[in-house]
């Protein structure tokens, strides 16, 4: 077993990091990717969806946006058919929670951070 972070993005509205609310996948504005190492949060950064702008294709290219940053987990709070047949043929483990919901909370929830 490696000591490298687990690398998630959360679908996001916006800039607040830790506090922001979790969206749907392929129309959200932000991706939340945060480094988690034992159960702590080592890095945060935000990063703009490429694909937010797009009137059709919107998952695909997110998908293939967040496998380039090596993101390994995806938390939304939906992801479409085409966007969750990408992301389970890269590799990417997808975690749906109630849209909305702040990306700390959801992470807690989901036992992947204990802080």
């Amino acid at each position: 077993m490696t000591d490298k972070p687990l690398r998630i993005a959360a679908a996001t509205t916006g800039h607040r990091k830790l506090d922001d609310a979790i969206n749907e996948f392929g129309g959200s504005k932000t991706f939340t990717i945060i480094d988690v190492e034992k159960g702590r949060v080592k890095n945060v950064e935000v990063t703009e969806n490429p694909s937010a702008a797009l009137s059709h294709g919107k998952g695909p290219v997110a998908a293939k946006h967040l496998a380039d940053k090596e993101v390994e987990t995806v938390i939304a709070g939906e992801i479409g058919p085409g966007a969750s047949a990408i992301l389970k043929e890269l590799g990417i483990k997808i975690i749906l929670v109630k849209p909305g919901e702040k990306v700390l909370d959801a992470l807690r929830e989901k036992g992947m951070v204990k802080e």
